[in-house]
């Protein structure tokens, strides 16, 4: 399948120009049913983390649509939801800032949604959407909504970013917007996929990051320079870290997929995203300010990837990581 989505990707010259033609790529993805990937801990988790991260050294705009869509068809399947209708496109907004919060009341089987949901990726193009609201007793919900009704108001507020721009992750207001409930209350946050979900995450980063550091690979084939050597050296030995933790958390997860994962989890992120970061550094301080001026695509790369590593939450969850990591057995650490 990773060789079909590599070959079906193609990405222009310049690079999408808005989140339209982003959408029209998802869709196209869509159409040829490449998003069906194997679900986490299906025992083909590897196979869906690599098709991540192919989308994600494509482009990061469209990996983040992708990513949204692929995880929210995981999640309805996790939690019995009725199947999405044919060639529809789902955003999974479950961001809960204090100051944007959604409310839902459910009556006869139907939901009712009112307030404002912040960080809606690709909202104005896609069709549907799986989100956080808050029901009567407090409890977090899950709801499937169709954004193509009256109820749904698309703003162009929220969103002034230049990495990551071309998502228009702004903010959308519901004002008795009907949906439908997806699973029970708590059980975004409560079910397995949640964690797991989180590596598919690090899985976009990484291809990401191979792609930037393919262009100092390349360098290094024509030229032989000692510092560019050493910084491929660094990005070698950074990247096959990843790689080795990505690929023993997959196996993990096929192996145990009901577990709880969240340690794992937030290790995979936390070496990915340091992965992220070196890979950055080393690339262009060996290559200079050449690629960033010159080549488009790896321009784009560098300018989203720092964005969308911000979905993890540095420091804090390295604290969180070390909270778990206190309380575990150090012969954890052990070979």
């Amino acid at each position: 399948m990773n060789r079909v989505l590599a070959a079906t990707l193609k990405r222009p010259a310049a690079g999408y120009p808005d989140l339209a033609a982003v959408h029209a790529a998802l869709q196209a993805l869509v159409a040829d049913d490449l998003d069906h990937l194997p679900l986490p801990g299906s025992g083909r988790t590897l196979e869906r983390w690599r098709a991540l991260a192919v989308v994600g050294g494509h482009d990061l705009g469209l990996c983040k649509l992708y990513e949204g869509h692929t995880d929210a068809l995981a999640i309805m399947a996790e939690l019995a939801a009725v199947r999405p209708p044919a060639d529809s496109t789902w955003g999974m907004w479950a961001a809960e800032p204090p100051s944007a919060r959604v409310s839902v009341r459910q009556d006869q089987g139907a939901c009712w949604l009112d307030g404002r949901k912040a960080w809606c990726s690709g909202a104005s193009q896609l069709s549907h959407a799986l989100l956080t609201a808050w029901d009567e007793q407090g409890q977090q919900q899950l709801v499937a909504v169709d954004l193509r009704q009256p109820g749904v108001t698309v703003t162009d507020q929220g969103w002034s970013a230049v990495g990551m721009g071309v998502t228009a992750s702004v903010e959308v207001v519901f004002e008795q917007a009907e949906g439908t409930a997806v699973g029970g209350s708590g059980s975004y946050l409560s079910r397995p996929g949640f964690w797991q979900g989180g590596m598919g995450i690090a899985a976009c980063w990484y291809g990401a990051a191979q792609q930037v550091a393919q262009r100092l690979h390349g360098h290094c084939l024509l030229h032989d320079e000692p510092h560019a050597l050493a910084h491929l050296g660094a990005v070698d030995a950074t990247l096959a870290a990843s790689r080795a933790v990505l690929q023993q958390a997959a196996a993990t997860l096929d192996l145990n997929p009901g577990g709880d994962c969240q340690a794992l989890a937030r290790r995979v992120r936390a070496v990915v995203e340091n992965t992220c970061e070196q890979v950055l550094s080393h690339v262009g301080h060996a290559l200079g300010a050449g690629p960033y001026c010159k080549d488009a695509h790896f321009a784009q790369l560098a300018a989203d990837l720092p964005v969308f590593l911000r979905q993890s939450h540095a420091e804090r969850d390295l604290a969180a990581l070390g909270d778990v990591a206190r309380h575990a057995l150090p012969s954890e650490w052990n070979l």
